[in-house]
């Protein structure tokens, strides 16, 4: 773990090493990816077929490869009641929030004569990916397929692997409960290719979302442009601004919180006070020999773990812009004034009782995130990645009358002759026209 402290004069070397970690995975799949890739999108089904008996222990045919009504009904039946409740909790809060998040039509008429206007307009499919295994999580089948479905996505089919033929209860109900059209018992790579080419059994979509290994990262990065991605996501961070306000072992198992994801993950404090800076330290090393994933959580915070001490708040969210974090905590009385400052991060958390994790299931905002310093730029998954927008411009030669010469003018400049000649044709017909 990386201790750091602006008033040091190492602190930038210091700094600039803590960004330029190398989190993601280093593992070279591209080639098998692309044979994999090539191979379903051939041979269909029977290579879709030959994949899942070689890594996931399980014979399928073209019949077997959907995931039956009856199945569902099975596995959904198998989950205690209180967890249904706790998923229709999060369901219904996840719905409300990306409903809110629906933008209306725009049309406007111009002082040319012109109506203009933008239509929005849901994805006819969308392809949700889900892992198997340790790493199957319910709520990311509602982060990812609800937002769909209040975009009003008419089909969204989702690939979940299931190892030796095992069904996860919960994965389905939640899949049933965030209204999944179908699902096919089909993962990795192989999954991402029917997805984007389309098998006999399987038809095509237009976007894919969900995590996935390295495999499943580089298989959607490969088809991206075929079809639309979520993003390619990387390990998952957090960024915790807090002082002595807090209490020491609620900020330390915050940050553990994010480092039991993987030994990659990050988890970062930004305090202004050391002897806060040393109580964390110290529950951090009391509480992770108590959590079942010690292992992992402690080498994500051995390798990528930090505690920066800063002077005041605004140095620290000048920090924080710089890191760009997935998730962000604001843990001071003055959460809202130190937020309004940072312009840079996937998700926030203001005050001592919101943690990250509320997040992670029932809050309503999205847990699929920018990583990886990609909040610079990106954003977290919405509705809005399931709508496209259409313009469209309506008017007669009147307006075309108004504008026509500067757009024929800009033609000619271009060299684009057919250009200029649309427009001139119908301003000459309207000069044509007796008076």
């Amino acid at each position: 773990m990386i201790r750091l402290d602006t008033r040091d004069a190492e602190f930038e070397a210091g700094f600039a090493a803590l960004l330029g970690q190398a989190r993601e995975t280093t593992e070279d799949v591209g080639e098998a990816v692309a044979a994999i890739l090539a191979d379903v999108r051939a041979r269909g089904d029977a290579a879709l077929i030959e994949a899942t008996a070689r890594f996931d222990r399980l014979t399928l045919s073209p019949e077997t490869l959907r995931i039956r009504a009856d199945e569902i009904d099975a596995a959904v039946a198998q989950v205690p009641a209180s967890l249904l409740e706790a998923l229709d909790v999060a369901a219904r809060r996840i719905e409300a929030f990306h409903a809110a998040q629906r933008p209306a039509d725009l049309r406007m008429d111009d002082e040319t004569g012109l109506t203009l206007g933008m239509r929005w307009t849901p994805l006819d499919a969308v392809g949700l990916y889900v892992p198997g295994g340790k790493a199957a999580y319910p709520s990311s089948v509602l982060m990812n397929a609800l937002p769909a479905r209040v975009a009003g996505v008419p089909r969204i089919a989702m690939c979940v692997p299931t190892p030796g033929g095992v069904l996860n209860p919960l994965v389905l109900a939640a899949a049933r409960r965030a209204g999944v059209s179908e699902i096919y018992r089909v993962g990795g790579a192989q999954a991402v290719a029917a997805m984007a080419y389309g098998t006999a059994t399987i038809a095509p979509v237009d976007r894919i979302v969900g995590p996935g290994n390295a495999y499943v990262a580089e298989a959607k990065r490969q088809v991206f442009g075929r079809v639309g991605i979520d993003a390619i996501a990387g390990p998952s961070e957090v960024v915790i601004l807090a002082d002595a306000t807090s209490d020491p072992r609620r900020v330390a198992v915050d940050l553990l919180a994010q480092a039991e994801h993987d030994e990659a993950a990050q988890s970062i404090l930004i305090t202004t006070d050391a002897a806060f800076a040393d109580a964390v330290a110290a529950a951090v090393a009391a509480e992770l020999p108590t959590l079942p994933r010690a292992a992992i959580a402690g080498a994500s915070w051995q390798g990528h773990g930090a505690i920066v001490l800063v002077r005041g708040w605004e140095e620290a969210a000048g920090l924080v812009n710089r890191l760009a974090p997935e998730h962000l905590q604001l843990m001071m009385p003055d959460a809202e004034a130190v937020f309004a400052r940072i312009r840079h991060a996937g998700a926030a958390f203001l005050g001592d009782g919101c943690p990250e994790a509320v997040g992670d299931y029932v809050a309503g905002p999205n847990h699929v995130l920018p990583t990886g310093r990609t909040a610079r730029y990106a954003s977290g998954l919405s509705v809005f990645d399931f709508l496209k927008r259409t313009t469209w411009v309506a008017g007669g030669i009147t307006a075309l009358a108004t504008i026509g010469p500067a757009a024929a003018a800009l033609a000619d400049a271009e060299g684009l002759d057919a250009h200029a000649r649309s427009i001139r044709l119908r301003l000459d017909a309207l000069n044509e026209r007796p008076a």
